[in-house]
């Protein structure tokens, strides 16, 4: 406004002036309340931001995703330096080839003829003898063995007797159980897929096998392992501390999943097109059971009347992409705080009462301090559903209402820090999956998770995973006896 049309209004009288002054008041207002939605139009963009920053960011190292979707730059380990050059350390005791004190067999190579006069030395004794071993495998063939049963009759009374075949040889022609056993645990145990295994019977042995047969052989070990299984079963849900996970897998054409059970000794696979409770019912260990399941944090766990304990490492992951999104330093102090802990627990095995204490204090403080920092979100007006918490309060929610299952390992110490022996149980089914593909039937998948849960028992019992599957074969399955 130039001052000849102010000194015009002014002259007008007070009426003018004050239409003026609230269209001035109006307009301002508008402006504000443009500003304001745009303000909060920007924040609810940058959240957005960081979210999407945050799920770009994600890799194993800072969440629960696993290695195998780390795509073009690996994650930095954990793990830390030991400062040591790779390789044998000085004073190290090497490993080599050791001579063998009983050689399958010796080959005696001769002196013949002088090699200065060229004379005979046929029949002259020798003066030394050196040696020199070499390790190798003889050529593999499959060797067929055929079993004649005598009939004879008897010159006093006339009857007629018949000798009878060794146990296991019940049809005019089959393989053995060796054969069989092999053919099972490089399918099961090595993974290699069917149409692979029939070339690697013919490159090395010069004998064709077909797919079927190898099918028929792993339902055979399958059909003989339902007694080994239960027994797997009766002593996971006896047991004091077990392991649970679940794995997607990709069978008929569509996402299942595999469900595992396990302890140190014991191991237990489950198919089932379903991931929740309905699952976890029907494969029947957790109703049942009394002991304490360490898992992450998947809920429909801890709707089980167990005793519960949170994997840490799941822990340690979220709260360094917590801590790399957000800049605080809670989420290191509260890493800091529960490796300390564990690394008090490997020394002393049990704490005190006053050094729990003095760990739940701490837990608390840093806990608070995370709260302190991440207020409960304001819920926008006319928004329906609940208001999204973000990650870091998500964590620190979890860490609050789930303390005692946090640190169930400072308490007992029978409980791991981590589920790692679920996961390690977990990792070949993706090995699995990379090599062979996905599962054709759900008869295949059932027949893999058992098989491959009963030689993981085996293997967790130091049993020769090959001996465990003829064994199997000869009616006569591995179940450890705790």
């Amino acid at each position: 406004m130039k001052y000849e049309q102010f000194l015009e209004l002014y002259n007008a009288g007070p009426e003018p002036v004050y239409k003026l002054l609230l269209s001035i008041i109006e307009t301002n207002k508008a402006l504000v309340d443009k500003v304001s939605s745009l303000s909060q139009q920007v924040a609810l963009q940058d959240e957005r931001i960081k979210e999407l920053e945050s799920q770009l960011n994600k890799n194993s190292r800072n969440s629960s995703k696993p290695p195998s979707t780390d795509e073009f730059v690996k994650p930095k380990s954990q793990r830390k330096k030991s400062g040591k050059s790779s390789g044998g350390q000085k004073g190290h005791k090497g490993h080599h080839l050791k001579m063998s004190d009983h050689p399958d067999r010796s080959i005696v190579h001769t002196v013949k003829s002088c090699l200065g006069c060229g004379k005979t030395l046929e029949g002259i004794s020798q003066v030394r003898t050196e040696r020199r071993q070499v390790y190798d495998i003889p050529l593999p063939k499959v060797e067929v063995v055929e079993h004649l049963v005598e009939s004879k009759v008897c010159p006093c009374c006339g009857m007629h007797n018949k000798a009878s075949f060794p146990d296991g040889v019940t049809h005019p022609v089959q393989y053995g159980k060796n054969l069989k056993g092999l053919l099972v645990y490089l399918n099961q145990y090595q993974l290699l897929p069917y149409e692979r295994l029939v070339e690697l019977m013919h490159d090395l042995f010069g004998h064709t096998i077909s797919e079927g047969t190898l099918f028929n052989t792993n339902r055979t070990v399958y059909e003989a392992l339902k007694t080994a299984e239960e027994g797997i079963v009766e002593q996971l849900i006896a047991s004091s501390v077990i392991h649970v996970d679940e794995t997607g897998m990709r069978g008929e054409g569509k996402r299942q999943w595999v469900h595992v059970v396990a302890t140190t000794k014991l191991t237990h696979y489950a198919y089932h097109a379903k991931r929740g409770s309905d699952a976890t019912d029907e494969i029947a260990i957790l109703p049942g059971f009394k002991g304490t399941a360490v898992h992450d944090f998947w809920k429909s766990y801890l709707n089980y009347k167990c005793e519960h304990a949170l994997c840490n490492a799941h822990h340690l992951r979220e709260l360094t992409g917590i801590m790399e999104l957000t800049g605080q330093k809670w989420p290191q102090e509260m890493i800091e705080l529960l490796l300390k802990i564990k690394d008090t627990v490997t020394e002393k095995e049990k704490l005190a009462p006053h050094e729990i204490s003095s760990f739940e204090t701490e837990y608390d403080r840093i806990v608070a301090k995370g709260f302190s920092e991440n207020p409960p979100p304001v819920k926008e007006k006319g928004k329906r559903g609940r208001t999204k918490q973000g990650r870091a309060r998500n964590m620190l929610n979890r860490l609050h209402e789930y303390r005692r299952e946090t640190l169930a390992f400072m308490y007992d110490p029978q409980v791991p820090f981590d589920n790692n022996l679920a996961e390690r149980d977990l990792r070949m089914l993706k090995v699995k999956q990379k090599i062979s593909g996905v599962f054709r039937s759900e008869l295949g998948a059932k027949m893999f998770c058992r098989i491959r849960g009963y030689i993981s028992t085996a293997r967790k019992n130091s049993v020769s995973v090959l001996d465990a599957i003829k064994s199997a074969l000869a009616g006569k399955p591995f179940v450890p006896e705790l």
